[in-house]
């Protein structure tokens, strides 16, 4: 209790409360802009933490992340453009409420299921963080591998024109996250010989690209199709009624994502595929998902801030950074002398109570924020389509250019951009290639750690108890896909067979 009382005498002071709202601003403003990401975001936040006092640094970080990864379904609503990876995963619901003239309930949803689970992300975090982040470093490279390629397999099932072409589409990500050195003994893969192709390809250019680019390429002649300006008057009409309508998918998308951004390295993108691929296989009406439908939006967005809350878990207790936002926290923690790990919580708890309150302000300014993001957003509706346009595709070319200050982002994110726009006018799914290029690092590494640690034995990948139940139920599912597939095939044939 003294240590509570501690913590809210460091987060309610003048100087904290000003840096949580600026800084929640500016995440607003980055978050909401195509092209710009919640990462950036913090990180352009961190020269500023140099002159802050840790608390308030720490509280600039939290909630500039919490806002822009919400704000990030802003564009993906209004534009078809997803701020984050994770927002990928139901771009086509939300927008196709946009193209319904819903474009308020989308924004609406988006905000208060975020809100909802980072606030049961939070609860999570202050009553099971030790607990949690004991579970998550039973993880091993076999659970990881298994994890991912799960993720994978609802990427492919999610994913619009069919199963083949959904496959395929993944295989091309998993080509594309092949480009680099490899990870076991550096050799150089698919570079022919060009130095910035060493590095890899990077996957915020891609996604700017393979969404944006392609997206103003497709809708270049006839301009941006957006909902009528009335529908954002009353931005949260009918949220309540649609959120209580989908209850159990907002609590169990905020319980999966305070589970899965807990395992480090993982965070929330992973998240919203698996929840948003769960809601589709539950629900009564999965042919209505990818038309603007709610039901996955609401249980995929309460995944987003419920993963964001309990990546600090392996955080804060023992310094494992949950995905690229907890690692530059992690650093500012060690900067302003707040070291994580086990003594966190015992020799200065009333820092990692400080923390939590954070989290608690951060997610109950979204609901404000968020009216005020949606209410402007109408504004965007009176810009002519050529402008709109333009603006876009000068925040693609900044986004792209950031990541490592070279052109090479730029010139990324045009090849892709181009390549996304013919495989979207052959009916191929954009979404499975993003989460190839994201996940296939950490399969490729996962798999090549487990190999060498079994002495090449397939069978170790089943040797353990939560790898096992990952693998079947990995297993199951490609085994149905593939039973589908067959099934479709030659249902086809059996109509092109004369006779038949």
């Amino acid at each position: 209790m003294d240590a509570l009382v501690l913590a809210f005498g460091l987060v309610f002071t003048p100087d904290t409360l000003i840096v949580i709202v600026l800084a929640s601003a500016f995440g607003l403003f980055v978050g909401a802009m195509p092209g710009l990401t919640a990462t950036m975001a913090a990180a352009l936040l961190v020269p500023f933490t140099f002159y802050m006092d840790p608390v308030p640094a720490i509280a600039a970080i939290i909630s500039c992340t919490a806002m822009a990864i919400t704000a990030g379904d802003i564009p993906g609503a209004l534009l078809r453009i997803p701020g984050t990876p994770a927002s990928a995963a139901y771009v086509e619901d939300a927008n196709g409420l946009t193209r319904k003239g819903k474009a308020g309930l989308a924004i609406g949803i988006s905000i208060c299921a975020a809100a909802f689970g980072g606030l049961f992300g939070f609860a999570v975090l202050m009553l099971a963080a030790p607990m949690l982040a004991r579970f998550a470093l039973n993880f091993s490279s076999f659970e990881y591998f298994w994890l991912s390629v799960l993720g994978l397999s609802c990427a492919v099932i999610v994913s619009r024109g069919g199963i083949a072409k959904g496959m395929l589409s993944l295989l091309l990500g998993l080509f594309i996250a092949q480009i680099g050195l490899d990870p076991l003994i550096g050799q150089p893969r698919f570079t022919f010989g060009i130095g910035e192709l060493a590095g890899g390809i990077s996957f915020i250019p891609a996604m700017i690209g393979m969404f944006a680019l392609a997206e103003i390429l497709r809708n270049g002649g006839r301009g941006l199709q957006t909902a009528p300006q009335a529908e954002l008057t009353n931005p949260f009409a009918g949220v309540g009624a649609t959120l209580g309508r989908y209850r159990l998918n907002l609590l169990r998308g905020a319980a999966a994502g305070s589970v899965i951004g807990a395992l480090p390295g993982i965070g929330g993108d992973l998240g919203a595929w698996i929840t948003y691929s769960l809601a589709k296989r539950s629900s009564k009406t999965p042919e209505k998902f990818g038309t603007g439908h709610p039901e996955g939006l609401v249980e995929a967005g309460a995944t987003n801030n419920a993963a964001l809350s309990s990546s600090w878990i392996p955080a804060m207790v023992f310094g494992i950074p949950g995905d690229a936002v907890t690692a530059i926290a992690v650093g500012v923690l060690f900067m302003k002398g707040m070291e994580p790990g086990p003594q966190l919580l015992t020799v200065n708890p009333h820092n990692f109570y400080a923390v939590l309150l954070v989290f608690v302000l951060a997610n109950l300014l979204l609901i404000p924020f968020g009216y005020a993001a949606a209410k402007a957003a109408r504004y965007i509706f009176k810009v002519p389509p050529a402008y709109l346009n333009a603006a876009i595709l000068l925040f693609c070319v900044v986004g792209a250019y950031a990541i490592n200050n070279t052109m090479f982002g730029v010139l990324v994110m045009i090849v892709l951009g181009v390549l996304a726009y013919i495989l979207q006018s052959r009916d191929f799914a954009i979404a499975p290639i993003i989460l190839g290029i994201v996940l296939g690092p950490l399969v490729e590494q996962s798999f090549i750690t487990s190999m060498t640690i079994a002495r090449g034995d397939v069978l170790g990948f089943f040797g353990r108890p939560i790898a096992a139940a990952l693998g079947a139920i990995t297993s199951l599912i490609w085994l149905a896909m593939i039973t589908r597939a067959i099934g479709g095939f030659q249902r086809v044939r059996q109509r092109q067979t004369p006779g038949a």
